[in-house]
């Protein structure tokens, strides 16, 4: 009854006209912005924060402007990652894997109607998650030491390598690859400077939005230009947009599945929506075997990354609210903004301030269902990004690529390291290595080093201590067996088999 009680609090708040407008302004300015390649949520709502201070905006309206701004780029991800194989952000890397070769057999509307779709279903669920079982999920975070989250980066690689691609000693080269460009820079720890040869520009690290836009946009202008087009999916046929309603159904036990994988990877804090989307894509093409056409544009392969990556959203809201440790690099922001209007989130922020959290947890719920209402008729205006012709679109998107990334940094080095990123992705694919490990490397090669550490100096160095725990040995178990397997599976299904009568 508490809970109904504080719910309709929260919809008395979050149903007056003035939070309302904020909701849907929130969504579209965040759809815009995840759409953007190399924008991503994090940087979007870090953004738009000083437009809360200039509207004078109070706790609850401005948590709910900037929350819609994230739910609403997390949706709008998905748009250049199908129609161009360009990750709007990091979360919606793995809808390239199957949203790009869908776009390019003419089925880029069915692609963005579907992931709409899947994005909503996990995002609501979410959102549902948050409101019930926030108090009881943020327990589960405690379990989690070093060790654990040493283990779960290990399998996250070692799946990557087992099940992401049909040769794994090219993922685990290109893995590596991403891990040694994680290690650039200053060293924590001793101060010492690591693989920077010497230049002043890379004592920060490679950031990461810069390895992204590189490899995925700047290497894609490279195969259109050797290509003449012949491989894009620019300027080809349309079907007419429609509502896919036989993929959708295919799909629903995937949504449901890949929501709840999703969401506790968001709950675990610095896990993120990037783990919840790999592991909801991954654990989907464990299930469907190597018949279920992962990486040819399935739609099991889109709603998988959607729905997981949308959920791990709303679940990194749960240690933000209830522990005040961020799940994300977005609800980092986000607890930054908290901080600055005074209000302290942990445990006692359901009782102290009620208004705020469930004002919010109803304005998500109504976000959900704006953001759906926005997205699928937006498919028809979306996908006339494919009709524009590539002597126009592909210098814009060049433009974006520099103009976003030089914005961030201000650094003219970025911009050099992102086309030497680019020859870097065009390579890597002529020789038919992946790129996605290099990209997970980046992404988690810090986290993982540090886990590492860590973990080295609570057990004095002893290499035990990883297999310290039930969860640790669990995951490690998953790790190995998810390597292995897929040779001894591979090697089973290429056997002739013996035709019986």
């Amino acid at each position: 009854m508490d809970t109904l009680a504080n719910l309709a609090l929260g919809f008395s708040i979050a149903l007056s006209p003035y939070t309302l407008m904020l909701a849907v302004i929130g969504c579209f300015l965040g759809t815009i912005i995840g759409a953007l390649p190399g924008l991503g949520p994090s940087n979007g709502v870090a953004i738009l924060i000083p437009l809360t201070f200039s509207l004078g905006l109070d706790a609850t309206s401005a948590l709910v402007l900037m929350t819609a701004v994230y739910y609403g780029a997390m949706y709008g991800g998905r748009i250049s990652s199908i129609l161009l194989n360009i990750p709007g952000d990091e979360p919606a890397l793995m809808t390239t894997l199957d949203g790009y070769p869908m776009a390019r057999q003419g089925r880029a509307g069915d692609a963005l109607v579907l992931s709409g779709v899947a994005s909503f279903v996990g995002a609501f669920l979410a959102t549902i998650g948050l409101m019930l079982l926030a108090p009881l999920l943020a327990r589960v975070a405690y379990f989690f030491g070093p060790a654990e989250y040493f283990a779960l980066y290990l399998l996250a690689f070692c799946t990557l390598g087992g099940m992401a691609s049909n040769n794994q000693a090219k993922a685990a080269m290109a893995s590596c690859l991403g891990l040694a460009i994680a290690m650039v820079g200053v060293d924590n720890n001793s101060g010492m400077p690591r693989l920077t040869g010497g230049n002043m520009h890379l004592m920060d690290g490679i950031d990461f939005l810069v390895a992204i836009v590189g490899l995925f946009a700047i290497a894609e202008v490279f195969f259109f230009i050797e290509s003449h087009g012949k491989d894009s999916s620019i300027g080809i046929k349309l079907d007419r947009v429609t509502i896919p309603w036989k993929d959708i159904g295919k799909s629903k036990w995937t949504m449901l599945r890949s929501s709840v994988v999703g969401f506790f990877a968001g709950v675990l804090p610095g896990a993120g929506a990037s783990l919840g989307s790999f592991l909801a894509y991954m654990s989907e093409k464990s299930i469907a075997g190597p018949k279920g056409g992962f990486g040819t544009g399935v739609p099991q392969g889109i709603a998988a990354p959607e729905a997981g990556n949308n959920s791990a959203a709303g679940g990194a809201l749960v240690p933000m609210l209830t522990l005040g440790v961020p799940g994300s690099g977005t609800t980092a922001v986000l607890l930054a903004l908290l901080m600055t209007l005074n209000i302290t989130p942990g445990p006692t922020l359901f009782t102290d301030r009620p208004e705020v959290v469930w004002g919010l947890i109803a304005s998500l719920l109504i976000a959900n269902f704006v953001l759906l209402l926005m997205n699928v008729p937006m498919v028809k205006i979306f996908v006339k990004v494919l009709t524009v012709p590539a002597w126009v679109l592909l210098p814009g998107v060049t433009m974006i690529s520099f103009v976003g990334i030089y914005s961030l940094s201000g650094s003219y080095f970025d911009l050099l390291l992102m086309v030497a990123f680019g020859v870097l992705g065009y390579v890597l694919r002529k020789l038919d290595i992946p790129t996605v490990p290099v990209i997970l490397g980046i992404l988690l090669g810090g986290h993982m080093e540090d886990a590492l550490r860590r973990a080295m100096v609570i057990s004095d160095g002893d290499i035990f201590y990883l297999l310290s725990s039930p969860i640790s040995i669990g995951l490690w178990i998953a790790a190995v067996a998810g390597f292995v397997a897929p040779m001894f599976l591979r090697g089973l299904l290429k056997k002739p088999q013996r035709i019986t009568d």
